[in-house]
């Protein structure tokens, strides 16, 4: 790949990333959700609507200190997205459940994604979704901070 067409597909690259994170923000911070910031929304995503999480795991998925969590969590309890339990066995652990009202953030928050996802391999073949998918895994993998200790 030529000089131009890198530096091409970096500035493409650095504006899809603008654009994603404006748009979902505009997109899913809706009249109903308007007491929420799309953090909140990334949050709800990583509690997640299968079993309760707790909070060590939710912080790992999120790659944020428990602390930095618990200050986040303190907003959406109190609004109602999310709710804290103490462990049976140990009182130390802190599950984490979303509410009627977090689940239904949650698949709003899902169905963007959905939609985004869709729009994106609309007019690819098979073969070109396959080629898309390494790519994205290959970016994943460099952007993951262990490729930087290398």
């Amino acid at each position: 790949m030529g000089q131009n067409k890198s530096r091409s597909l970096n500035e493409l690259l650095v504006n899809l990333f603008h654009h994603v994170m404006d748009i979902e923000a505009s997109a899913v911070i809706t009249e109903e959700f308007k007491e929420i910031s799309n953090n909140d929304l990334h949050i709800i995503e990583a509690v997640g609507v299968e079993e309760p999480r707790n909070m060590s795991v939710i912080a790992g998925k999120l790659r944020v200190t428990v602390g930095t969590l618990t200050t986040n969590m303190n907003g959406l309890e109190k609004k109602g997205y999310i709710r804290r339990e103490r462990g049976l066995e140990d009182k130390r652990v802190v599950y984490v459940t979303l509410t009627e009202k977090g689940r239904k953030a949650f698949y709003h928050h899902r169905d963007f994604h959905r939609k985004m996802i869709k729009a994106i391999v609309k007019d690819l073949s098979e073969e070109e979704r396959e080629i898309l998918y390494r790519c994205l895994v290959n970016l994943n993998h460099f952007l993951e901070p262990e490729s930087w200790k290398e």
